[in-house]
């Protein structure tokens, strides 16, 4: 089952990307591992690759492998994976791949651990190794994105089936009723 962040990430595909497909933590046949949330516009022959990192406590993306920073070696192997996957399985579809983290912060020019100039390093890895352009959606974009979900939420009238979405739904409807 997906977490809180990954099906966010799967509702904005599906609501803001307009997928008409959305599949969380894809099982991959050619190499052990997983992707987070995967989304297909089948009208727009698009597809969106989003590994998903919700870590929320201190300055954010903490992945550590034998107690040192870890996130761009892990996340670099991660995309590299994922390139792997779309290039193999969507040769006839414009290929996305995003990162979304909702707290990434910047700790100081020296700091041994930076989430915030991470993702940069991520972004600037996967460019320079696959050619991709990676999106990232961290801090205030990631919050621009549920802003943009709360919007659907409260122009919808049917019950939604995501428990986030319906959630966003319920405070939006009472939001409008009792303001």
């Amino acid at each position: 089952m997906e977490d809180p962040g990954e099906n966010l990430v799967g509702q904005y595909l599906k609501y803001i990307k307009n997928c008409d497909f959305v599949e969380y933590n894809l099982q991959t046949k050619i190499r052990q591992g997983e992707i987070d949330v995967v989304g297909i516009s089948s009208s727009e022959r698009k597809v969106y690759i989003c590994e998903v990192a919700t870590h929320l406590t201190g300055i954010g993306l903490q992945y550590t492998k034998n107690g040192h920073p870890d996130n761009v070696n892990r996340l670099v192997k991660k995309f590299r994976n994922d390139i792997e996957y779309g290039n193999t399985n969507f040769k006839d579809f414009e290929r996305v791949y995003m990162l979304w983290t909702p707290v990434a912060k910047s700790t100081g020019k020296n700091a041994k651990n930076d989430p915030f100039k991470d993702l940069q390093e991520i972004k600037n890895k996967v460019k320079s190794d696959h050619n991709i352009d990676l999106t990232i959606i961290a801090n205030r974009d990631y919050m621009n994105a549920i802003e943009e979900l709360r919007k659907v939420a409260a122009k919808t009238s049917y019950a939604m089936t995501s428990p986030i979405m319906r959630f966003m739904q319920i405070e939006e409807t009472l939001k409008a009723k009792f303001q």
